[in-house]
């Protein structure tokens, strides 16, 4: 009987597993692109919803629920939300923005009734959005193992990983999100592998410590694979100290991309350096919705407890879209992307930044702006963080304002960071700094890396002389490899933040080392 095909592959998160494969092609994201129709269907959805909230209630609540149904009827709604969208406004902040000002006018009122409708506002606002959001991609059956061309870092976020599977990517790449993110979970995952013949329930085994693929031939299954072994235990203190062989302090924090994954830490041990806020915001409906957001960050600043805890600003495009603007032009890796994006687009920074401003009351919150340039694009941000908070205080909302810092990614800034006056603080972003110093596409950066790190350890260095004493991190892939560290250490970084499953190895190799890079004696 013919053997198990074994496909070569190339490892994009360690580990062994096996189960059923599940054949997966990309879907449709859901859009708004339905314009008017598609904020109609909402609004009759939320008005449909309300009419059975209103079944059976009491006087005073059905009140309420009249005033809103009332409202979601009122055409002078519909008539401001179209005008908007005839300014060529995306339909879900037509509504956010039409919704927003009927809100301040009611708390502007001088009548105590009036004021307390604007909270019946804010209430349809959401539902509408909700509705608006439409349905998620349905689910795997856990313990699969997902096989397709590429995968959605929103669908990885969404999956049950705690019953084991794997993912085995005809394309891919190691420096791609889903593969961080599987890193992350220590989810077993190929990428390269080309397309291969298999029916949803085949057997399928994924070796990411080999970089294989493993298919059941003629009538014979696949062995069982042995299950990934579990991390070893951090050892790290109860206080958190850890210090170099020759004692100089070191923080070690940890990168996140779901709220879920704080779970799982300690935070005696651990605070977050980095918090990806668009793998927890997938679509336009959730970028408009500020109640959804503020719930987000501020799980995570309450389980962080007194440890800092650093949330990027939405970094959308390239390989993370946000459903809704996919036909924006220039959303792309070297366009409209990251901070870009939200100064072309601040109805979106605003939202962002009101919930990270109320949030800031729950925690040691500091905010970072991804793909910044120009010391202009921290102004511009700074000032529409101030207008927001401005705008809060007005309606005597709870809000902090948060130190602003930036992502060095792009090599421009990393060579002129001494202009960057107003940045609170920096963190290196390895991933795209290597990929743009050394000229390639992201899904090409794996030949490639290797080769660039002398020149992305140099940049780092001389980068790390211009910061003028101001907080500096690190937190992308390089970070959690020990074998940059000697470098690392050696161009002045103190503070790394890696992914969860990586704090161990990291943490070993930092006391094995001198804060000059080099190794301790006897090591």
């Amino acid at each position: 009987m013919a053997a198990p095909l074994r496909l070569t592959a190339k490892s994009a998160s360690p580990g062994i597993a096996s189960g059923p494969a599940f054949l997966a092609e990309r879907p449709d994201a859901p859009s708004t692109a339905g314009g008017y129709g598609a904020l109609e269907k909402a609004i009759d959805i939320s008005i449909g919803e309300l009419e059975r909230l209103a079944d059976g209630a009491d006087a005073e609540s059905r009140d309420i629920i009249d005033f809103q149904i009332e409202v979601l009827r009122d055409p002078t709604i519909a008539e401001a939300t179209g005008a908007r969208m005839e300014a060529e406004e995306n339909v879900v902040f037509a509504w956010v923005a039409t919704l927003d000002a009927y809100i301040g006018e009611l708390e502007a009122a001088d009548e105590e009734q009036m004021r307390a409708r604007a909270v019946d506002i804010l209430d349809i606002k959401n539902r509408v959005l909700g509705a608006l959001a439409g349905t998620p991609i349905a689910d795997f059956p856990p313990g699969s193992i997902f096989v397709g061309k590429d995968m959605e870092p929103s669908r990885f976020l969404a999956h049950d990983w705690s019953k084991g599977g794997g993912i085995a990517l005809f394309a891919g790449s190691t420096a791609g999100h889903v593969a961080l993110l599987a890193r992350a979970k220590s989810v077993p995952m190929v990428i390269g592998t080309g397309r291969f013949s298999a029916a949803d329930g085949d057997p399928v085994g994924v070796d990411g410590d080999a970089g294989a693929v493993v298919l059941k031939a003629g009538g014979m299954l696949i062995p069982p694979l042995a299950p990934a072994q579990a991390p070893t235990a951090d050892t790290q203190d109860e206080s958190g100290e850890l210090r170099t062989a020759d004692g100089v302090p070191i923080l070690l924090s940890v990168n996140i991309n779901d709220p879920a994954e704080i779970d799982a830490l300690d935070p005696a041990t651990a605070g977050v350096g980095l918090m990806r806020s668009e793998f927890s915001i997938t679509s336009v409906a959730d970028a408009a919705n500020e109640e959804r957001q503020l719930a987000i960050y501020r799980r995570v600043l309450e389980q962080a407890g007194d440890r800092p805890v650093t949330i990027r600003m939405l970094d959308i495009g390239g390989d993370k879209p946000l459903a809704g603007l996919e036909d924006l032009p220039g959303l792309s890796a070297s366009g409209l992307r990251g901070i870009r994006l939200l100064l072309a687009r601040p109805e979106i920074a605003r939202v962002q930044a009101r919930a990270l401003l109320r949030a800031a009351v729950f925690g040691r919150l500091s905010v970072m702006l991804p793909m910044v340039t120009f010391p202009d694009e921290i102004d511009r941000m700074r000032e529409l963080f101030r207008e927001e908070a401005e705008k809060l205080g007005r309606r005597a909302i709870p809000h902090r304002m948060p130190p602003i810092g930036m992502m060095v990614e792009v090599p421009a800034a990393a060579l002129m960071l001494d202009t960057f006056g107003a940045a609170a603080f920096f963190s290196f972003g390895t991933n795209d700094l290597t990929q743009y110093l050394a000229a390639c596409a992201r899904d090409d950066i794996d030949a490639d890396a290797g080769k660039a790190a002398p020149a992305v350890l140099r940049l780092i260095a001389q980068a790390v002389k211009l910061t003028a004493g101001k907080p500096v991190s690190i937190c992308g892939d390089m970070a959690g490899n020990p074998s940059y560290l000697p470098g690392l250490l050696a161009a002045g970084l103190r503070h790394f933040s890696v992914a969860p499953a990586r704090r161990p190895a990291i943490r070993s190799a930092i006391i094995g080392l001198n804060a000059d890079g080099t190794r301790a004696a006897g090591e």
